[in-house]
């Protein structure tokens, strides 16, 4: 493949801001050969490019040397309007790389912005992008395809003006503990663990602050396993089955990316039959929801070995200590050459 101009969309409004500055990076510093145009969005939702060094976006002051930009949705342009006081410069873009976790970036509002630019991008389309990101759909789509899942309730803007109707119908149909979460986000963030009623309270309060809609599942007692898939349709293949080990009562935002004594292991240690359907599972919702390009999906064995299905991210951490790229490279795909690859199936 001849070297492209890159587009590769990092920051943004979501509380993931960190963590996608942390993944763009990493997928910058695997594109040497090709026109990296690295455009940063702020947690207010302003664009900003910038061509010089790129040896760590992190230490860049984008807000004193950035110059603003925006992606044009006018197919005849196909590329970003850049903006110097009165004059406008229009730069090509022959791909979009999102690199953008959470909303305005992996649910679909960055893939439909490049649908009307007629921009190619890397990873889903705006339905499957959508659906996944929000837990409650993406669980409806799951038992459709007659996927296993835990039990789980979801709880609308309405039903949670009723907090106490909320925690009677927890307790009766879940029980504790459980797992507060809210629909739309990742990352762990806003997710809680409840023991108890008060806790319960509490957990409705920290996910009501990120998401309108909440998403309370019964806790499951096992192992957290994580699988990546690579391509699209008929030709989409997973990789081997990593297990994650956190440093605290269950995978949160701390033990992902804070504590250190969290660990993943890859590949995890189990029986090649309960992999198999793991790998299997993941390849059907990702069908299921017309995934294209990239996920990782996430699972739960139970003490019984019953495979349970968790979530689909159509957005995967790139970060030095994120699971997706680990997979494939235990997978005999290097990083380089995955990114690659995504970009390649984003052209074609």
């Amino acid at each position: 493949m001849n070297p492209k101009n890159i587009c590769v969309l990092f920051g943004g409004t979501s509380p993931e801001h960190d963590i996608s500055m942390a993944s763009a990076a990493a997928i910058i510093g695997m594109l040497g050969r090709h026109n990296v145009i690295p455009v940063y969005i702020t947690r207010k939702g302003k664009w900003l490019l910038y061509d010089g060094k790129l040896d760590s976006i992190q230490s860049i002051d984008w807000e004193k040397f950035g110059t603003p930009t925006v992606l044009s949705p006018d197919r005849t342009h196909k590329g970003l309007l850049r903006i110097v006081g009165e004059k406008v410069k229009v730069l090509p873009v022959d791909v979009v790389f999102p690199a953008l976790h959470g909303r305005d970036g992996e649910d679909g509002t960055i893939q439909g912005l490049c649908e009307l630019a007629g921009i190619p991008y890397v990873g889903s389309g705006v339905l499957s992008s959508a659906v996944c990101m929000d837990k409650a759909f993406a669980k409806m789509v799951a038992k459709s395809l007659k996927i296993p899942r835990g039990d789980y309730l979801v709880f609308g803007p309405d039903e949670l003006l009723d907090l106490p109707a909320v925690v009677k119908k927890v307790r009766y149909k879940l029980g504790y503990p459980c797992f507060v979460k809210p629909a739309v986000g990742g990352s762990s963030i806003g997710i809680s663990k409840a023991n108890n009623k008060q806790e319960l309270e509490d957990a409705l309060h920290i996910a009501n602050q990120y998401d309108g809609k909440i998403v309370v599942e019964k806790a499951i007692v096992g192992r957290e396993l994580e699988v990546g898939i690579l391509g699209q349709g008929a030709d989409a293949k997973a990789s081997v089955v990593g297990e994650v080990i956190a440093d605290g009562e269950f995978y949160d935002y701390d033990a992902k990316y804070v504590k250190p004594d969290s660990k993943t292991i890859v590949p995890a240690d189990l029986p090649e039959e309960t992999a198999e359907k793991i790998r299997k599972y993941a390849l059907q919702i990702f069908r299921g929801v017309d995934g294209k390009g990239m996920a990782r999906v996430d699972f739960f064995v139970d003490e019984e070995g019953k495979v349970l299905l968790n979530e689909l991210n159509t957005v995967p951490g790139y970060t030095n200590i994120s699971m997706y790229s680990k997979l494939w490279e235990k997978s005999g795909v290097p990083r380089q050459t995955l990114v690659e690859n995504l970009i390649e199936m984003a052209l074609a």
